[in-house]
């Protein structure tokens, strides 16, 4: 059985630092090409981060710079450091896991429960 479990559910103020992790079992992470995607209530969910098994990555012009995605291949965690907050920031995070080099939504298969991240001006 395919699980991802996010953590790190945030409420903090702009400009400041927040981790979150994935924590994957019944799937290896080397296996997928690994995302963070973001959902806000009136928009559309957002591709923020992907990385692929070489650890090449990729980002939305909306976090480039401030987000950092990694990985623990050993332990099969995803981690998503996100640095310089903004209000606009503010959603519900979800990682997952799917076979293309996307940030598109429909592109992932398997999906977290999402984590809320809440950033106060």
């Amino acid at each position: 059985q395919v699980q991802l479990m996010e953590s790190g559910v945030g409420s903090l103020q702009a400009g400041g630092s927040l981790r979150l992790s994935c924590a994957t079992s019944g799937i290896p992470v080397t296996n997928y090409y690994m995302a963070w995607f973001r959902y806000a209530p009136g928009q559309d969910r957002e591709g923020v981060a992907v990385i692929n098994r070489w650890d090449m990555t990729k980002y939305s012009d909306s976090v480039k710079g401030r987000f950092t995605v990694s990985r623990d291949n050993a332990k099969n965690f995803l981690f998503l450091q996100m640095n310089s907050l903004k209000p606009e920031d503010t959603a519900v995070y979800y990682c997952a896991a799917g076979d293309r080099w996307s940030l598109q939504a429909d592109e992932y298969n398997y999906w977290g429960q999402g984590t809320q991240v809440t950033v106060s001006s």
